[in-house]
């Protein structure tokens, strides 16, 4: 059989085995090579319960054979039967990921037809080209945020070749009753379609390989084309640089959708959308899936949620004075004594190293007494860094402040007049001259370069 073992020399293998034909061929074959290649060898198998006795009678099966091979083997038995093939592959890969802390990666026994399986069942629904790719030799698997490895080393290997290795080493094995009814569609596909394939064309599980290989390597060099147009994440929300490239765009659209906020049931039309936002008008909002998208100076933000406006009352001026964990209304708002401003910034980066904080200096004793933190209202006005009043919406206009982040950013006021925008810039009214003497510092997210 065309297996290439090299590369897995001096590694610690877990086979996942269910006692079927493809998984005792590959338990059996590490275990004939373990010596060679200095592998170390253990096998798993899950019960998930769903086949009744029959399941019981596999496991048992199982754990007899490995017994008796010298193979340590771990068994893992579903504690709710399934009620989905998701449900039980979540589970089983559950499984996999307990199993692989105490090994280097987790072999599983696809081959060449599962992944021609892969592939015509993926392109039958329309797939994109990431579904070209099928089923590859290695990769690494995500479970609550915790990768581990898995391995196929008979990916390469066709269903004859391994039924033939079988036969020639007299290796015992059960069978899953359910791999031959046609009801599911993989199996109609296994038993109708490829058959007749590979009759009209012989060797074209093999082509398909071939092919799924060449679509892995250019969706690879797509996606580090999309990933060059993601800017940040940070609790404002993912950004994609404006790209007329649409099948760019899509892809980093569809990395952040899926990566970060883990929705994995967004649609070609909702990426549509999204595509279609870096044409339309600034603050153009999209919502969907519980996540909003929004155009933005050239840009299109993704976000959990919407953040237009924060109904809150202010509180007073003094309330902010030198605490280091205050948070007004889920926004960082600190005030304190100038010199004690870059302790504070060290400690905010490092427990948010995600989010870019900026200082700004000012005179606490020109701030008067009935002034208070509050939001974005009606009327307000500011004196700007060196003179000349505007309205504090024109002025953020003239800043590049997204319409989106308004109603969220800390405004230090004293009524409708405007001293501090935290993390933006204080008004010339507390600016600090040669007569300070409360140099005060006030800290929050920088807003320029969010």
């Amino acid at each position: 059989m065309n297996v290439n073992l090299q590369k897995y020399t001096n590694l610690k293998i877990c086979v996942a085995v269910s006692g079927g034909r493809d998984s005792m061929a590959l338990l059996h074959y590490l275990n004939a090579h373990a010596a060679e290649y200095n592998i170390t060898l253990t096998a798993l198998n899950c019960d998930h319960g769903i086949r009744g006795e029959t399941s019981a009678r596999d496991s048992a099966f199982v754990a007899g054979y490995c017994e008796k091979a010298g193979i340590p083997l771990s068994s893992f038995v579903a504690g709710k039967k399934p009620t989905s093939e998701n449900d039980a592959r979540s589970w089983r890969f559950g499984c996999y990921l307990k199993e692989s802390q105490n090994c280097d990666c987790v072999a599983t026994a696809h081959h060449l037809n599962d992944n021609a399986e892969t592939v015509l069942f993926n392109l039958a629904r329309g797939t994109a080209l990431a579904g070209m790719e099928g089923i590859t030799d290695e990769d690494f698997s995500a479970l609550a945020g915790r990768p581990f490895k898995l391995i196929r080393p008979f990916i390469a290997c066709t269903r004859t070749e391994i039924d033939e290795y079988i036969e020639a080493n007299s290796i015992p094995y059960v069978d899953d009753e359910t791999n031959f009814k046609t009801d599911y569609t993989r199996n109609k596909i296994r038993h109708n379609v490829l058959p007749a394939l590979d009759e009209a064309v012989p060797g074209a599980a093999r082509a398909i390989y071939r092919f799924s290989r060449l679509a892995a390597e250019d969706e690879e060099y797509l996606r580090r084309k999309a990933d060059k147009l993601i800017l940040r994440r940070e609790p404002y929300g993912c950004y994609i640089l404006f790209c007329g490239e649409k099948v760019i765009f899509r892809r980093a659209a569809a990395k952040i959708v899926a990566a970060y906020y883990g929705r994995k049931d967004y649609t070609s039309e909702q990426l549509e959308h999204l595509f279609e936002l870096q044409f339309a008008e600034n603050g153009k909002k999209f919502e969907f899936l519980g996540l909003y998208a929004f155009h933005e100076d050239g840009r299109v933000c993704i976000t959990e949620k919407e953040v237009f406006s924060a109904a809150a009352d202010g509180r007073p001026y003094a309330d902010f004075l030198n605490l280091m964990t205050n948070k007004y209304c889920g926004q960082i708002a600190h005030i304190c004594r100038h010199g004690d401003g870059e302790d504070h910034l060290d400690a905010l980066r490092k427990g948010m190293p995600q989010v870019p904080f900026k200082a700004l200096r000012f005179d606490g004793g020109k701030v008067p007494a009935s002034s208070a933190v509050r939001f974005m209202r009606a009327g307000d006005k500011f004196t700007k860094f060196g003179g000349g009043t505007k309205n504090l919406g024109d002025w953020f206009t003239d800043k590049k402040i997204p319409v989106r982040l308004r109603g969220s950013i800390p405004l230090l006021a004293d009524g409708n007049d405007i001293l501090i925008v935290f993390g933006v810039e204080i008004s010339e009214k507390v600016k600090v001259d040669k007569d300070t003497k409360d140099d005060m510092c006030a800290i929050a997210a920088d807003y320029g370069k969010i």
